[in-house]
């Protein structure tokens, strides 16, 4: 399993410099949308502003973030009368990983699919669809379960709300400035020449700003999918279970309540592939992450 550990190590170390790019961008966005609108010196305050958008956005996310998703999704909590087979895999697994019991949800929907959220382990759940409960072995769904308990104990429950807030931190700062723009109310001081540029870069950064947050969040969402794959795989001792259980789901996991904002949390992209779609998936190719997996053994 030394191989397990060394992709765990370099996931964990990947995603910890991405989200630092990610906050240094928004610090960028906010101190240069503050030099253009106010002048020189006004970047100070457009780095408070962005930082209490993504506080404000943070903290929605955190408490009640976990709920609107499984609201989204359609799931419905079950008990144990419902399910038994599923909570005993779940509890044996907890235990193994060290970890409190999530709540249990179901998606009542044929696709493969399943995701985790919360924003700790002791306030987590888990949804799966009724399709993957019933088309996967048992081996093969421990390894799904595994997979999504490995996002509850690693945070990517909570790393995934913080980028959310930062994405929309970013949306939001772009917006105000381009109205503000648009409705003559930017420039603030006028500093000649190097107050244009800042104005002009101000702009530019307005319009292409969302879609670079869009792009680090999808590389941070990639990394976690490969971490959370390699920790499920040290619950389980079977690679091969996670990899045979991705076969199946690829290509049968798309789900008609799944929306842009969700999509990330789920094992498998949810929403409908196209040529173009395929640059923007929050997920890694299933055909990737099960040649790592395969690896593993």
């Amino acid at each position: 399993m030394a191989i397990v550990y060394k992709e765990i190590t370099s996931n964990k170390l990947k995603s910890i410099v991405l989200l630092l790019v990610f906050v240094a961008f928004l610090m960028l966005v906010g101190f240069v949308f503050g030099e253009a609108v106010v002048g020189r010196g006004g970047g100070f305050g457009g780095l408070t502003i962005a930082g209490i958008i993504a506080v404000i956005y943070g903290l929605i996310g955190y408490f009640v973030g976990g709920k609107i998703a499984l609201a989204v999704s359609g799931a419905k909590e079950v008990t144990r009368k419902n399910v038994p087979q599923i909570y005993n895999m779940v509890e044996n697994l907890c235990i193994t990983a060290g970890l409190p019991n999530p709540k249990i949800y179901i998606i009542d929907s044929q696709a493969m699919n399943a995701f985790a959220t919360g924003r700790d382990p002791k306030h987590s759940a888990v949804a799966l669809t009724r399709g993957i409960i019933e088309k996967l072995d048992k081996r093969e769904l421990q390894g799904v379960i595994a997979h999504e308990l490995s996002h509850i104990g690693n945070y990517d429950i909570r790393l995934s709300m913080l980028v959310v807030a930062l994405v929309g931190a970013v949306a939001i700062l772009s917006d105000v400035f381009l109205r503000f723009t648009i409705f003559g109310r930017g420039g603030g001081k006028k500093d000649g020449k190097v107050q244009l540029i800042m104005i002009l870069l101000a702009i530019a950064l307005a319009i292409i700003a969302p879609l670079i947050a869009i792009l680090i969040q999808l590389a941070i969402s990639r990394k976690r999918e490969y971490l959370a794959d390699a920790s499920g795989t040290l619950l389980t001792r079977d690679p091969n279970a996670l990899a045979d259980a991705l076969e199946k789901i690829s290509g049968h996991s798309e789900l008609p309540k799944a929306t842009k904002g969700t999509a990330h949390l789920y094992i498998s992209n949810p929403l409908k592939k196209g040529a173009v779609a395929k640059w923007f998936s929050t997920h890694p190719p299933a055909e990737e992450r099960i040649k790592v997996l395969r690896g593993m053994v």
